[in-house]
């Protein structure tokens, strides 16, 4: 990410609120200059949800506000260890009702605001809309980039163990460790830890939701796509073939991740 350019059009702004339990946050808002659709989009960076930040997905999070002319408000949620099961969503949830409490005097249309992530951004991402359906705080679509959605993704796929995946199975389980400790895998685990455990997808938001075939995520993502569409929750999904997890950005400035970053920048306009 560290090599994408800097768009000098595009714009940053530090802000800080309380989480739920009133741990200071810090969101960084971005735009660019001469473009004010009225939506925008809290995004959540990747990392397992035991790595990432704002800094490291910086560039990545500038390229789509270049892109797509749309603002960006990106969460620097915490981490496991620290964090305990469900904080990153609460950090999440409390950097959505910032903006919805802000979007008069930021140009927003509260009812034009998306919640978007990859990794273990799009599990967040999928947390937060179930905290926004539950509370009653409206977003008009969750963007899940090859989500990490179910601590049971444990056993080895046989076709995808010898494969190239970016993401292992060993790398799950460490990360699922740390986030539940030993409600791993158990009953336990909360929808808003590991959105492929809750139970009631009705009235949640529609759904864009990409994955690559050769990533361990696929399956997982393709049935929480099945579970939207059977509560009548419109949703796109895209399984592109051949491609491992983080294709997208492996991908950007090469030639076959224009398809890619056009279908990205359709969703992203048409909020």
């Amino acid at each position: 990410m560290s090599a994408l350019p800097t768009p000098p059009a595009v714009t940053a702004r530090t802000y800080w609120t309380p989480s739920t339990d009133g741990t200071p946050l810090r969101l960084r808002w971005y735009t660019r200059d001469g473009s004010a659709p009225g939506s925008a989009v809290v995004h959540l960076h990747g990392g397992g949800m035991v790595a990432g930040s704002t800094d490291l997905y910086d560039p990545l999070v500038r390229t789509y506000v270049e892109w797509a002319g749309v603002p960006f408000l990106s969460v620097d949620y915490r981490l496991a260890h620290e964090a305990t099961s469900g904080v990153p969503a609460l950090d999440a949830f409390a950097g959505l009702r910032w903006l919805h409490e802000r979007a008069p005097e930021l140009g927003i249309d509260p009812a034009r605001i998306a919640v978007m992530g990859d990794s273990a951004g799009g599990g967040i991402a999928a947390a937060t809309a179930i905290l926004a359906r539950d509370t009653g705080v409206p977003i008009t679509r969750q963007l899940l980039i090859y989500p990490m959605l179910d601590d049971r993704t444990l056993v080895p796929d046989p076709h995808l163990a010898t494969q190239p995946t970016i993401f292992s199975y060993d790398f799950n389980f460490t990360a699922w460790r740390a986030v539940l400790k030993d409600e791993l895998g158990t009953g336990s685990v909360l929808a808003i830890a590991a959105p492929a455990r809750n139970e009631n997808f009705a009235g949640l938001a529609p759904a864009y939701i990409e994955v690559g075939e050769l990533d361990i995520f696929r399956d997982e993502d393709v049935d929480y796509a099945r579970r939207l569409w059977a509560a009548g929750v419109s949703t796109e999904l895209h399984v592109h073939p051949g491609l491992p997890h983080a294709f997208d950005v492996l991908l950007i400035g090469d030639e076959a991740g224009e398809r890619h970053k056009a279908e990205r920048i359709r969703v992203l306009r048409a909020l």
